[in-house]
This record gives structure tokens, C-alpha cells and sequence, in this order.
């Protein structure tokens, strides 16, 4: 009754905000009205200045700058915002983004090679490398710095990597007073902290390559994609222009649908089916006709995404009616010789929410084989993992989503331990998929003003 009075809206609107845990009016008024002044000060992350520092030192001593990526939107945004900001104070830095079959992710096993050879003083990581501790050790006893930024969950506090600066918002020690940043998001506070300004005109990659990612739209997140997408819709990035007007979307008004479900996808189908250097090209495109060159490529690597998919999702609903006992397995695990890795996420993404379980999927290799692994809403998947390490070579990730590898003798022994926490952890309700309502409302209460006023909600998306 309070929000209704106080901010002239509907009990409708009112009872939404409270329901959002918006318990006070000044909270409600900055969730209703988004503004690039809410957000957070870059500087309040603990290493910050340390990595700003450096990176200037190096700007001044002509030092050679590499920034290592990952191959998907969230990373591809964060290694195209760096490499631009890092251009405006005269540092030219050279890029690296692993294959996501041959090198897999994070820090590859010949990344001190590769820096080494190109003179490299300082690595940055963006969307990786905090679990890559044995890497960073061995860059940094070759008088490499390492920056990282970083967003996944970090394990054990032991376990941080060595590296001479770390600004990852899933740290309790950072300092941060917002944890759900994408990997895009982390680097786009460090180059705030490196230009000195909001850096609001670049937001239109940063909103691409947070929603893409499926973190929460809430806090910061919200800003970053309310503002972003009105950037996004009359964006001047040529790649930009090229790919929307290539999915047919130019001149719509711009939803988190559209990026992902239809930019997002063709942008992380480069990396899926093979280097993900045509969706970096794409993005960097200086001319219209460079960047209709890398559209036409990205948008030929969708449709053979497309195709493989439907093919494995087929096969590994025909091994689930095999193998799979729902009384006994409250996690699927299942895995096949010769699955494309690129698209195994698509897979446990889509059969989770079909059978509404973890479900993990692995592609069958002689040695290590790698999966990929989705949850639903009350299995902390990343602490599972954490709990199983010793069946598997590496993991990382998040609560929701992950991926691992795994040697093919342990993988019986994996899925019947992981199974057993299930059984611990997961109760019968939890696999009842649910739809949270809102609140009841009479057809009289629905009217245009109604509408306009659940706009000003959006944008909607994970946590929101």
C-alpha cells in the first residue's frame, strides 16, 4: 500500500516489487528508474589499482600486453572491450583465445610458450583464468605479470593462482558489494578504473555478452542490460550492424530474447564449431563490408550447429531411455563416443529442462573426456563437482553451469558418487519443476496502464 501511494502506481506494480525483495522506497525507485550513475565505484575492488597501475606502467615502458580470452560471447565481448580501451592509452596488445576442442578452457598448457615467444610482460586474463593455478605459477616464476579477471567460482581460498592481481566479484576478499558480474562485466569495471569515465557508450557490448551469458539480471547487471540494449539497438559497431541486419532484427525494439536467442547463439557458434577468431574479426570490424563478410561466416557455423545438435540431442535422449533409471539417478549422466564437444552444453542445457535434472554430457575420447553440465534450481551443481574431484582431472564453473574432464575409467565410479549426493541433497519436490506466480489477479485489474507499468520491469531474464 506504501509503494502504491508513495510512487503512484498500481497495487499490481507494488506487490511485483515487493515480491523482488524491494522492501524500501529509495530501492524501489532505482530498480524502476535504471541510470548509469548506480553504478559501482571499479576502485572498490580490493586489487584494482594494483592492475590499473601496472597496466599503465606498462603503457609507459612500452611493455608488451596480452589479453587471453574464452571462446563464448561473454569472453569475446570482455577480450574486444579490453583490447580497445587498452588502445587508448597506446598499448597494442596482442590476443589469445584457445580452441575450445584442441586447447579446451581457460589458460592453455602452452601459454608460457606462446607469451614467451611474443615478449609478452603481462598477461590479462578476461571470463578465465582463476582456477588455472599451475599456469600462472609457472608464467610468474618467468617474470611474466599476471592480471586476472575473472568471474567464475573459485573453489577453496587455498586454491587462488599466483597471480599478481586478482579482480573476480565471486571473491569474499575483493571487496566488491556485487558478486553476479559476467566475465564482460569484470573487464568493463577494469576499464572504467583504466579510462577514468562510465565508458556508458560501450555498453552495448557489455549488455551482448552479460545477457548472453545467463547471469542474473539484477543490481549492476540490471543497469549494464537496460542501458545496453537501447545502445544496442542503435549501436555503430559495424559487426553489430552486420550480424542484426543479417538475424533480420533491425529496427525492433531490442528484449534479452533477441540477444539470446538470436544474436548470442550466432556469435558462440563460431567458437563451437571451431576457432572463435570469426566472431573476435566480426566484432572488430573497422568496414560495413568486412563485417558482412563475418556475418555470412557466423551465420553458415549456426546452421551446422543446428544440424549436430538436433543429431546428439536425439542420441542422448535415446541413451537416457537406455540407461537412465529416474528412481535411482536424480542426475543424468550419460556419454558417447565422437558427440561434437562444441554443442555439448546446448544438449545438457536442453535435456535438463526436459527432464528437469542435473544432467551431465560427456563425448567418449580414449583419454581425458570432456563434458558439459546443467542444473535445475536446487542443486548447487559447482559444489557437487567440488565434492567428486577426485574422479575428475579439472572442473569449473558455476552453480548452474559447468564443464569438466574426466578419464574414461572413472566415469561409473563419478556417476555413481555424484548420485549419491543427489540423493542427499535433492528431495522429491526439487525435481518437480515449478512456475512461481506473482499474484492473482481479476481481468478488470488488466488494462493498458497495467501494461505499461510491467514494462518498466524489464529488462526479464535469470533473477528477474
Amino acid at each position: 500500500d506504501k509503494f502504491s501511494h508513495e510512487l503512484g502506481v498500481s497495487k499490481i506494480l507494488a506487490q511485483l516489487l515487493v515480491n523482488r525483495n524491494i522492501t524500501s522506497l529509495p530501492q524501489a525507485e532505482r530498480f524502476l528508474n535504471v541510470s548509469t550513475r548506480h553504478l559501482l565505484d571499479p576502485f572498490s575492488f580490493s586489487d584494482m589499482h594494483k592492475a590499473v597501475n601496472l597496466i599503465k606502467q606498462a603503457a609507459k615502458n612500452k611493455e608488451r600486453v596480452m589479453i587471453f580470452g574464452d571462446y563464448d560471447v561473454d569472453g569475446i565481448t570482455a577480450l574486444v572491450l579490453l583490447k580497445e580501451t587498452l588502445k587508448k592509452i597506446g598499448i597494442d596488445a596482442a590476443h589469445y583465445l584457445p580452441h575450445r576442442i584442441k586447447e579446451g578452457y581457460g589458460l592453455s598448457k602452452n601459454i608460457l610458450h606462446i607469451a614467451k615467444q611474443k615478449n609478452i610482460k603481462i598477461l590479462i586474463t578476461v571470463d578465465c583464468g582463476i582456477s588455472n593455478h599451475k599456469e600462472i605459477k609457472e608464467l610468474r616464476r618467468n617474470h611474466i605479470k599476471v592480471i586476472v579477471t575473472d568471474h567464475h567460482e573459485t573453489g577453496a581460498i587455498s586454491e587462488l593462482p599466483p597471480a599478481s592481481c586478482i579482480i573476480n566479484p565471486k571473491l569474499k576478499s575483493s571487496g566488491y558489494k556485487y558478486r553476479d558480474l559476467a566475465g564482460v562485466g569484470v573487464a568493463y569495471k577494469l576499464c572504467q578504473a583504466i579510462s577514468g569515465s562510465t565508458l556508458s557508450e560501450d555498453l552495448d557490448l557489455v549488455s551482448l555478452g552479460t545477457i548472453a551469458d545467463s547471469v542474473p539480471l539484477t543490481g549492476e547487471n540490471r543497469i549494464i542490460a537496460k542501458e545496453g540494449l537501447l545502445r544496442l539497438s542503435r549501436t555503430k559497431r559495424a559487426g553489430l550492424c552486420a550480424l542484426i541486419e543479417n538475424a533480420g532484427i533491425k529496427n525492433k525494439k531490442f528484449t534479452c530474447a533477441y540477444v539470446s536467442f538470436i544474436l548470442g547463439p550466432r556469435i558462440n557458434a563460431s567458437g563451437r564449431m571451431d576457432t572463435a577468431e570469426a566472431s573476435l574479426d566480426l566484432l572488430m570490424s573497422q568496414t560495413p563490408e568486412e563485417a558482412i563478410k563475418f556475418a555470412e561466416i557466423l551465420e553458415g557455423h549456426n546452421r551446422a550447429r543446428q544440424k549436430i545438435e538436433r543429431k546428439i540431442l536425439e542420441e542422448a535422449e535415446d541413451l537416457i531411455n537406455k540407461e537412465i533409471n529416474f528412481k535411482e539417478h536424480k542426475i543424468i549422466v550419460i556419454a558417447k563416443k565422437a558427440w561434437h564437444q562444441g554443442v555439448l552444453g546446448i544438449v545438457a542445457s536442453k535435456l535438463a529442462e526436459k527432464f528437469y535434472r542435473p544432467t551431465i554430457v560427456i563425448s567418449l575420447n580414449e583419454d581425458s573426456c570432456r563434458g558439459s553440465c546443467r542444473s535445475i534450481k536446487n542443486f548447487h551443481l559447482f559444489q557437487a563437482l567440488s565434492d567428486c574431484k577426485k574422479f575428475l582431472n579439472a572442473f569449473g564453473g558455476h552453480s548452474h553451469a559447468a564443464g569438466l574432464v574426466i578419464a574414461k575409467d572413472n566415469i561409473e565410479d563419478f556417476k555413481r558418487n555424484i548420485n549419491r549426493l543427489a540423493h542427499e541433497r535433492l528431495s522429491l519436490e526439487d525435481l518437480l519443476p515449478s512456475l512461481e506466480i506473482d499474484m492473482e489477479a481479476g481481468f478488470r485489474d488488466l488494462n493498458e496502464q497495467i501494461i505499461s507499468e510491467l514494462e518498466m520491469l524489464e529488462p526479464f531474464g535469470v533473477g528477474n
